[in-house]
């Protein structure tokens, strides 16, 4: 883990680009180059990713996903979850497949995800996220593993001059340190869909919250828990990197790390007992 600087590999996708009007062609035309080097007709993997209103941080994305350095075949699927800015004509120039999901929310995008999927695993990621070279390969290796039916990734922040990156390294030690006490009871409180993958004919058997709230992801994780294991792929080399903005809707850094630790606190006791899904047997049925 980068500890006093961002790795230097973001940088290739920092581009100056702040609306899909302002992207050249030449951009587009470079990532297609690479979309087509790397995705396969016949998947073994499909990575879906929900975008609400990411025109631009979606091409950061995909165009991290094309850089990747794998033997997996895999195919990259982005929907489209009922944007108003132009997301849409983002992906329509991108060679990657698109779905348009008209009901708002992560659950319901995710889920038109899965169905149209052609891989045996989905690996899900955010549209705000950018993913290391090595992310398919260390997310599969673990995913293989005899019983495992779901996976879940660590991630850490872009650093900049109002999150210094050796500061966000200090928060992402004490999260990774919670996440490990976590995992002996609640692995889905760990399971966000910017890092998470899992068997696909598993996960359609349970299937995505169909409305429009939070924690789709780990709700998806808890469900799938009678299934098989579920297991923390705690490799740094595939850690997800993503932007500071939700630190930053809680201000300062200070606060943005009060709150999380308040938070964690107060289900300190509630972490030592596991809980299984109600109403789910390993079929499938109620």
């Amino acid at each position: 883990m980068n500890i006093f600087k961002n790795p230097a590999w973001l940088n290739q996708f920092q581009y100056p680009y702040s609306a899909f009007n302002e992207i050249p062609d030449h951009v587009f035309d470079k990532i297609n180059s690479d979309l087509d080097s790397v995705q396969s007709k016949s998947p073994v993997v499909s990575v879906v990713i929900a975008a609400w209103n990411e025109e631009v941080n979606i091409l950061k994305c995909v165009a991290s996903l094309s850089k990747m350095k794998t033997s997996i075949p895999f195919e990259i699927i982005v929907v489209n979850n009922n944007s108003n800015d132009n997301t849409q004509k983002t992906l329509d120039k991108l060679h990657i497949k698109s779905f348009f999901e008209s009901v708002q929310g992560c659950g319901p995008a995710r889920q038109l995800g899965q169905e149209n999927a052609l891989g045996k695993y989905i690996l899900m990621g955010d549209a705000d996220c950018l993913y290391p070279n090595c992310w398919i390969d260390e997310m599969i290796k673990v995913l293989e593993q005899d019983q495992v039916v779901c996976v879940y990734g660590r991630y850490s922040f872009n650093g900049n001059t109002e999150f210094p990156r050796w500061k966000l390294s200090l928060f992402e030690m004490m999260k990774d340190i919670v996440a490990e006490f976590r995992h002996m009871n609640r692995p889905y409180f760990n399971a966000y869909g910017m890092s998470m993958g899992y068997i696909r004919e598993t996960g359609l058997k349970v299937g995505f919250i169909k409305i429009n709230r939070r924690g789709e992801d780990g709700q998806l994780c808890l469900d799938l828990m009678p299934f098989g294991k579920i297991k923390q792929v705690k490799s740094n080399r595939a850690r997800t990197w993503t932007g500071t903005r939700t630190l930053q809707l809680d201000g300062s850094f200070s606060g943005a790390l009060t709150i999380r630790l308040f938070k964690e606190l107060k289900r300190f006791f509630y972490n030592l007992h596991s809980r299984l899904p109600e109403n789910k047997k390993a079929d499938g049925s109620s």
